[in-house]
């Protein structure tokens, strides 16, 4: 079996517009109009579960401003994130993570915030878990909850199935109930890792001559699995 076929990490860079939007219709218009320079509130907090989109909303939100012109930058929080100097002076700065950041990280956290707030710049930020619940320093969570909360819902399976249809589609052939059933539930189940695995068994099906069948999508996913190990 050819590399190409097995090649599971090739995924869209992340855009708004293909953000599956699910139950995330009121955020996603948000931060079209944030994206776009005609928000009116410029601070958003973000919270969800691993694998529900939080990270590709603030990196779609980060690109679209890059693309008006905009000095936006995305920054994925860890324990031993500095913020660089500088970024008071950005348009927008987008936290991932920000619960993640140490007790140094948090108190420039908290300056930036203020900073840009007196410069009309925006401050997304996003976490696991809704800002009364972060472990973090007092003021930095009051500040996260001042501009707008939601929540991040994760696509059901029947979402998922129909994102994977569409996407299917999208490549020129129709992707059979039980092979979507297949994948929900023998591979990743976060969106962009099902979304890449289609696109590999795509390939492997024109490679072969084959059509995609759940037995074409055991075998490459077995062989995947084999090469992992």
């Amino acid at each position: 079996m050819k590399q190409l076929a097995l090649d599971f990490a090739s995924q869209p860079l992340p855009t708004l517009d293909n953000f599956i939007v699910g139950r995330n219709g009121e955020l996603l218009a948000n931060l079209r109009r944030l994206a776009t320079r005609q928000a009116h509130e410029r601070f958003l907090y973000a919270w969800g579960r691993p694998g529900s989109g939080r990270s590709h909303l603030l990196k779609g939100t980060v690109a679209g401003l890059q693309r008006a012109g905009a000095a936006a930058v995305f920054i994925s929080c860890a324990a031993e994130t500095r913020l660089a100097e500088g970024l008071d002076r950005m348009d927008c700065v987008a936290l991932d993570d920000v619960d993640r950041l140490d007790e140094g990280g948090q108190s420039a956290a908290f300056g930036l915030y203020n900073a840009l707030r007196e410069r009309n710049g925006a401050l997304l930020a996003c976490g696991s878990a809704p800002p009364v619940q972060l472990k973090l320093r007092e003021d930095l969570v009051t500040r996260l909850a001042w501009g707008l909360v939601y929540q991040v819902h994760a696509l059901t399976d029947d979402e998922k199935a129909q994102a994977l249809a569409d996407h299917a589609a999208g490549r020129g052939f129709r992707l059979l109930p039980e092979v979507c059933d297949y994948l929900l539930t023998r591979a990743s189940r976060d969106l962009p890792s099902l979304l890449a695995t289609l696109d590999a068994l795509d390939r492997y099906s024109l490679e072969t001559k084959r059509p995609v069948t759940v037995s074409l999508a055991r075998e490459l996913l077995q062989a995947a699995d084999r090469r992992d190990r």
